[in-house]
């Protein structure tokens, strides 16, 4: 009995697109929806947001020199990290992780893309070369 219920358990977190992989290609494309504001890669610079190197485990405020938001900044003093169930919370809805945040980026609602994006974030080092 134990054993179903361990089964059931696994295909719920499946079916919810917790427990999902992500396709980095296809994060790359979906990823065009963030490069007006953001950039990644070896020569990434700042735009509307900071560049996104390094951002899977990376401490919320990591990029020197940007103008984050108090709320933000606050999160960072606090410890917080951009840990990927954080980043696909985020990705989902942004002023869900950070209520005051200045990112006007809606969200995205399917779980698949979120994962398919934070698989193409996760590929890249703080510096911008690939993993």
């Amino acid at each position: 009995m134990k054993n179903l219920f361990a089964i059931a358990v696994a295909g719920l977190m499946l079916a919810s697109g917790s427990a999902q992989a992500g396709d980095a290609a296809q994060g790359k494309k979906l990823f065009s929806k963030c490069k007006s504001c953001h950039m990644v890669g070896e020569k990434a610079k700042r735009r509307v947001g900071p560049p996104l190197n390094g951002i899977v485990g990376a401490p919320f405020g990591a990029y020197d020199g940007f103008n984050y938001s108090k709320t933000l900044r606050d999160m960072a003093d606090a410890g917080r990290v951009w840990d990927e169930a954080t980043l696909d919370a985020y990705l989902k809805k942004p002023k869900s992780v950070i209520p005051r945040g200045r990112m006007a980026f809606p969200g995205l609602a399917k779980a698949d893309q979120r994962a398919d994006i934070i698989a193409y974030l996760k590929q890249f080092n703080a510096d911008g070369s690939m993993k």
